[in-house]
């Protein structure tokens, strides 16, 4: 299946749209499709009119595509790209979008009802950015988040971060025009960790990635130990994946794996005054996170340094 769009049973086919919308959102998906459906419905809430905008949800291979959630919302619709990754489910979207200005958003996070209206009026009101990342607000899913929930409500996707220090955002919440997409060319595919790649090419081309802090998302936070660990799996790999493979970068390389197993103390001050954590036994928690967690990106590092099957490493997550 390609290109289809799943309606209710008995609908028919969609009416053409007047005019094409302002902004097209692309949604990759892959076996979550409870949480595509929550993710559709804040889309459905959102203040901008919903002749204004469309939806693309990419499945990448689930093992039921997730045609009912979709078809809950006219605005959306479904269409397949086989090969494995989200950078490529994202170009796949890009090829159907309509649209002017290109959003990005992740079938597990929730965008706050303005934040369609907010990318809009950031790009009306400073013509000269191409680019914009909106905020991502990291979320426990109780009252009393555990180890893991409180390490990434600290250390969870920080846009601001990766936007002032590493010149891309996460394609959590990112937009961009359309002419400068097409002028950077498409995002990368397993091997690297595309939305850097994709934002530091925009970046060397003359395109900075801006902070539209009124644009806003939630993301959930992962909720145990071996979701970090998968995540960091991935970042190691792809950062190992696009280092020069000479004997100097593999010397800085374990000398930053070294620095990193001894870094845990040094982040007390930020877990102390973060304002994203509530009581001693979060903030603790929190602590016990960094410390697991550095120390498994150090041996992690350390790996990938002195194996070879760090190449294979760096494309598996996606489908172990």
């Amino acid at each position: 299946m390609d290109n289809v769009s799943h309606r209710p049973a008995g609908a028919g086919p969609a009416p053409a749209p007047a005019s094409p919308p302002e902004i097209s959102v692309v949604v990759p998906h892959l076996n979550q499709p409870d949480l595509l459906g929550i993710c559709l419905a804040s889309l459905a809430a959102q203040t901008l009119a919903p002749d204004r905008f469309e939806v693309i949800v990419v499945d990448n291979g689930s093992r039921a595509l997730p045609a009912a959630e979709v078809a809950h919302f006219p605005f959306a619709r479904l269409t397949v790209e086989p090969e494995p990754g989200p950078g490529p489910a994202r170009n796949r979207g890009v090829a159907l979008a309509r649209a002017p200005v290109i959003a990005f958003l992740d079938s597990d996070c929730i965008a706050d009802s303005g934040w369609l209206a907010a990318l809009l009026a950031a790009f009306a009101a400073h013509p000269e950015t191409k680019v914009l990342g909106g905020r991502v607000v990291i979320f426990a899913a109780g009252p009393r988040p555990n180890v893991a929930e409180a390490f990434d409500l600290v250390y969870g996707i920080r846009q601001e971060v990766t936007i002032a220090r590493h010149h891309f955002a996460a394609t959590a919440n990112l937009a961009v025009r359309r002419e400068v997409f097409d002028a950077i060319g498409p995002f990368a595919g397993l091997a690297v960790s595309e939305d850097m790649d994709w934002g530091q090419r925009a970046d060397a081309a003359g395109y900075p990635t801006r902070l539209a802090p009124a644009a806003v998302v939630r993301h959930p936070a992962r909720d145990s130990m071996a979701a970090l660990r998968k995540q960091w799996d991935r970042h190691v790999s792809h950062f190992w994946s696009m280092r020069p493979k000479t004997a100097r970068s593999a010397l800085l390389w374990l000398a930053h794996a070294a620095a990193i197993a001894g870094s845990p103390v040094a982040e007390i001050p930020r877990i102390l005054g973060s304002d994203r954590l509530s009581g001693s036994r979060q903030r603790l928690d929190a602590f016990r996170g960094v410390v697991a967690m550095r120390l498994y990106r150090s041996r992690r590092m350390v790996e990938e340094a002195l194996r070879p099957d760090a190449a294979a490493r760096a494309t598996r997550w996606n489908r172990s």
